[in-house]
């Protein structure tokens, strides 16, 4: 099982994003891993303000050593509360791309956000800055929507039998190691309506459904086998449904406080960066989405 050594937490200094910053350092803590704790200053709102005030620099040093100070401030308390290492960065220039530089430098195992913040990242998970983060990203990316007041216990992993599914229960389980996983496979005849508007009778459809159905659960139990999961580990999901909407439901129904998915699946294509169903899961789920972000090999 893969290890965390090297998270990153990037922080506004919001509420939402120190919700991100807590479960950085709770997982931090947990695995033993280091932890970088970054700011970004926009360097297009530096350069509004020069705009604004002239040339006086009084004012913009003031405000990014502000930033230092919260930084090592926020860093002091992680360290005290969670027992971490933690460094710290401040970022100036184009916020992604400063953030995807930082995951890179530090070669992160995961990069951790939140689902709301201020500034650039107010749309956070809504518009179009989570897309092209998770774009840029060959890291994976946890988006945080809830307090983090204790391990992730239930973890839904989304299957589609891609090159995607091995990966993610690795994914999970090293994220989530004590966690109970929750394999799902959403399935759906192919053609369903179109046998129905040929007449095809409702049993015989039926019973596609049901080999559909049992097709699917072989592949759940080779694929939890490959992973090595023992029985009491996980349990299977089929639902005859819409996977976007199937995701959303099951994590309620199973209680789940985690999705861990993939940023393509198998029907996706190379122009598509980010799946449709990534991001309905994204914007609709109640609790946090990890995304693996690299092609699987």
């Amino acid at each position: 099982m893969t290890t965390i050594k090297n998270l990153l937490v990037a922080t506004d200094f919001s509420e939402p994003s120190r919700l991100a910053v807590d479960r950085a350092a709770r997982l931090a803590g947990a695995a033993g891993a280091r932890l970088r704790l970054v700011h970004a200053v926009s360097g297009s709102a530096l350069a509004q303000l020069e705009q604004l005030l002239g040339l006086d620099t009084a004012v913009e040093e003031r405000l990014i050593e502000q930033a230092h100070q919260s930084l090592d401030s926020l860093a002091a308390e992680l360290r005290a509360v969670y027992g971490v290492a933690v460094d710290t960065n401040l970022l100036q220039g184009a916020v992604l791309e400063q953030i995807t530089q930082a995951a890179d430098r530090s070669a992160a195992d995961l990069v951790v956000v939140g689902a709301r913040g201020s500034g650039v990242f107010r749309h956070f998970l809504l518009g179009s800055t989570a897309e092209r983060l998770l774009r840029k990203s060959v890291h994976p990316m946890l988006v945080v929507k809830k307090a983090p007041l204790e391990a992730y216990r239930r973890v839904l992993v989304p299957v589609d039998f891609s090159a995607w599914s091995a990966p993610l229960i690795e994914l999970a389980r090293s994220v989530a190691p004590g966690a109970h996983l929750v394999l799902l496979n959403a399935y759906e005849v192919p053609f369903e309506g179109k046998l129905r508007f040929a007449s095809v009778s409702e049993a015989t459809i039926e019973s596609y459904r049901a080999k559909s159905h049992r097709a699917a659960s072989l592949q759940l139990q080779a694929l939890a086998a490959d992973a090595c999961l023992q029985p009491a580990d996980w349990t299977p999901c089929i639902p005859h449904a819409d996977p976007s909407q199937a995701i959303v439901e099951h994590e309620q129904a199973f209680g789940c406080d985690l999705i861990v998915i993939g940023k393509q699946g198998q029907t996706m294509t190379e122009e598509l960066l980010l799946g449709s169903v990534t991001k309905h899961v994204l914007v609709e789920s109640a609790g946090d989405v990890l995304v693996a972000t690299s092609t699987p090999t």
